[in-house]
């Protein structure tokens, strides 16, 4: 009976554990996905009724109103967002490139040719894996593969919700507080509208300055905020749908839409650009998965937003249906009395938690942009030690800073900032939805037929819905627009040059045979030391190389040839982030690093990063020597062969390392620097803490018999050229378009690329290469 008993209390524990933590993480994720979606109530009657709808001022009219409400917020956020696409998540993660990754990892979409079959090996990691060649609708997938303008317009897609992403990021902050510091001209009597102006810019400003110090100061205050917000709003519906209007409930039937869009037509289709603000952040359920499961930000959805936010558009619609003569339709007309400053301060404090969560999700975007090519090096700041994932980047978020500011004191009105956030907001869940029915056809396998059903039933409603947003283009709608148009350029001219760049350096690089015809000295003077060559090919060498030698004769005797490349993944493991092969013969001392990251890994300044390379190195050595095959001479059509290995584990690697900071110790490690050049890099030590810091190792071979004499040497090798010193080679280039290239690329690449290469920040300082260690080689580039 005991033992019986113990085996159901431990089969009931990790469900229990489960319900736990599902629990908890619905409770989190309402003051990081829910902030947005749940202030809308703030601003959508009024930007309905704000246009020609104001003349049909009866109950009718409202009832209509309120029926398309609820059915669009049943459609969208519910059937759309938490039934399907919550289940496309790319492993957790979310947005218009986690769709976009899935889909270059099930079909060759990819517009840069730097894909390996190695980083389809990765897909052992994750359930949306690369797919097999066969499945649904091959046609289509042959037809995209082949044509390179289709993979370009598919791109160009994906570039349009993210530049609309960052454009909410402009427009949500300023419509959220200026809608709640609207309510001080409900009861404070004789205050100006443009002192409701400059105390939402000083909001905004104060939200904007706090942004360096990460979220995770204040995230355990968010979602209490948040919950306290929906439940204060929903709990004020439910008293004006019981004090005005029991019978609002009819409203709910589609038969009143039909006679709304009877009675007011064109009128009545213009107003649904205010209608439609009642789902924007319905985009966040999806693009802030990250720290979340779909399952607690469903459970979060179904058992306290949806209820909460249906019954404050009830409430507010019975409020007006009793109301139809002087229509006041502003949030804070329906708050009674005795409750008007607590919602009101609530309101605000929901505001900045829903503008809080929109601009952390602008940083992740531009991060994810970045991680695929997609957008000029920036800084990139880790705001906490304990969560994975949360950043800071200071040029965007100055940038957001005066677009917004800029956008509430130009504005001064929800209803322009509306129409600009609604284009914003369909935009983006268009371009989900399309992408969605790709995800159908190459993801999930499923007949091409269900993915015309999703992509027309949910794009028509998404269609009708932008098409009233395009119609107030003059009336504010312009902005995103503007918005996106400027940061779609600067995404895509910076990925065409990135582009341009890797087919020049794949088309210059230098052949494996002219390497081998200068023989083992590579026909220049070896010096000791490890020489890091940065190249982003994945096979072959650099024309860099061969113009560095062409100027200066003389180079390290160990090369490692290093790139870093982002692959189509969320996050690559450790233990096969680096990738590690030959070049040439084993006499030759050349080596090529590939080290993998995926579109949210964190690319951290590691001190550790050579001694990492050099067990790597040091690791396939011998693994290449225990292959059999080695033992076979040279093989040039094995060029390119690479293995992964591990650097997390020790075991294994032939090399010992123990720390040492002592003089005695640094004096008998063996450098080929004179005394005059070890005093200087000593005082540029002291100065630099930075280079100070990093963590000074000392490698030694092991005494083994089972080691071969040639594996021994090639390992002492390496060992003492790392001793010696690493230098870090990269190229400083200047890309510029041939005289025979079209206006328009060369006003591309010779002004667009150019300007961007030259106000964003350096290769050098992105990858954190040590400043004293690094050797810029300048080249011209013809594309």
């Amino acid at each position: 009976m005991d033992a019986e008993a113990g085996v159901v209390g431990a089969d009931q524990l990790p469900r229990r554990q489960y319900y736990m933590n599902l629990l908890l993480l619905a409770y989190q994720s309402f003051g990081v996905v829910y902030g947005d979606l749940s202030t809308s109530p703030l601003y959508v009657y009024k930007s309905t009724f704000s246009g020609k709808l104001r003349q049909y001022q009866d109950e009718e009219t409202v009832f209509g109103v309120l029926s398309l409400i609820f059915w669009t917020f049943t459609l969208i956020p519910l059937l759309k967002y938490v039934t399907i696409v919550l289940s496309a998540d790319d492993n957790g993660e979310g947005g218009p490139f986690a769709l976009y990754s899935l889909l270059c990892r099930h079909a060759k979409l990819s517009l840069l040719p730097n894909q390996q079959a190695a980083d389809e090996e990765l897909s052992s990691y994750y359930r949306n894996g690369f797919a097999p060649r066969n499945g649904s609708a091959p046609w289509l997938r042959r037809f995209l593969e082949k044509h390179k303008k289709v993979r370009t317009v598919l791109l160009l897609v994906v570039l349009c919700g993210a530049s609309m992403v960052i454009g909410d990021g402009v427009l949500t902050p300023a419509i959220s507080v200026l809608s709640s510091m609207s309510g001080l001209q409900v009861r404070a009597t004789g205050l100006e509208h443009r002192s409701v102006v400059l105390l939402s810019c000083i909001v905004l400003v104060g939200l904007f300055a706090l942004q360096h110090r990460g979220t995770q100061k204040v995230a355990f205050m968010f979602a209490p905020i948040v919950i306290i917000w929906l439940f204060s709003i929903g709990g004020i519906g439910l008293y004006n749908i019981l004090h005005w209007n029991p019978n609002i409930y009819q409203a709910l039937s589609p038969y009143y839409m039909v006679k709304f869009f009877r009675k007011t037509g064109k009128d009545g289709w213009i107003s649904l650009g205010g209608i439609l603000l009642s789902m924007t952040g319905s985009e966040a359920m999806f693009a802030d998965l990250g720290h979340f499961t779909s399952a607690s930000v469903r459970v979060a959805f179904v058992t306290v937003i949806y209820p909460c936010l249906i019954l404050q558009y009830m409430g507010h619609a019975a409020f007006l249906s009793k109301n139809t003569f002087h229509m006041p339709t502003g949030f804070y007309d329906t708050i009674p009395e005795p409750v008007f400053w607590p919602v009101f301060v609530v309101a605000t404090l929901a505001a900045v938690v829903g503008s809080q969560a929109v601009i952390s999700a602008t940083f992740s975007i531009v991060k994810q942009c970045h991680a695929l090519g997609c957008f000029p090096r920036v800084k990139v700041v880790h705001t906490s030690r304990w969560i994975y994932g949360q950043i800071y980047i200071p040029e965007i978020n100055w940038i957001l800073m005066v677009l917004c500011v800029a956008v509430t004191v130009s504005f001064r009105d929800t209803t322009l900032i509306g129409n600009a956030y609604g284009i914003a907001c369909m935009t983006v869940m268009l371009v989900t939805t399309f992408l969605m029915a790709l995800i159908v056809i190459f993801v999930w396998q499923r007949n091409i037929i269900f993915a015309l059903i999703f992509l027309v039933f949910f794009g028509s409603i998404e269609a009708v819905y932008l098409s009233s947003s395009l119609m107030k283009v003059p009336q504010g709608g312009w902005v995103p627009l503007v918005l996106a148009f400027i940061f779609m350029s600067v995404m895509y001219i910076w990925h065409y040059g990135l582009r341009r760049k890797y087919q020049f350096d794949l088309q210059n690089k230098v052949s494996m045979r002219s390497i081998l015809s200068l023989g083992p000295s590579l026909g220049i003077v070896r010096v000791p030391g490890i020489g890091l060559i940065y190249t982003e090919l994945v096979t072959g060498v650099p024309s860099i190389f061969s113009h560095f030698v062409t100027n200066l004769p003389a180079f390290h005797e160990v090369l490692v040839f290093l790139c870093v490349k982002s692959v189509p993944v969320p996050y690559v493991s450790p233990d096969e982030r680096y990738l590690v092969g030959r070049i040439g013969p084993k006499e030759y001392r050349m080596y090529r690093c590939i080290v993998r990251y995926g579109y949210k890994d964190v690319q951290r300044d590691d001190d550790n990063f050579e001694n990492m390379l050099v067990m790597g190195i040091a690791k396939f050595i011998m693994m290449e020597a225990e292959d059999a095959s080695s033992s076979a001479s040279y093989d040039i059509a094995n060029e390119g062969r690479m293995a992964v290995i591990t650097t997390t584990d020790d075991a294994g690697t032939p090399l010992t390392m123990r720390d040492f900071n002592g003089l005695a110790d640094s004096m008998t490690t063996r450098s080929s620097k004179s005394e005059s050049l070890r005093s200087l890099q000593s005082s540029y030590e002291q100065e630099s803490p930075n280079v100070s810091r990093r963590r000074r190792v000392r490698f030694e071979v092991p005494e083994d018999d089972d080691m071969g004499q040639q594996v021994k040497d090639e390992l002492m090798a390496l060992v003492e050229a790392k001793h010696a010193g690493v230098a870090y080679i990269m190229g400083h280039s200047y890309i510029k378009a041939r005289r025979s290239s079209s206006f328009l690329k060369k006003f591309a690449i010779d002004v667009g690329y150019s300007f961007l290469r030259k106000n964003c920040r350096g290769p050098s300082v992105t990858l954190h290469i040590p400043h004293i260690s690094l050797i810029e080689v300048g080249m011209i580039y013809h594309v």
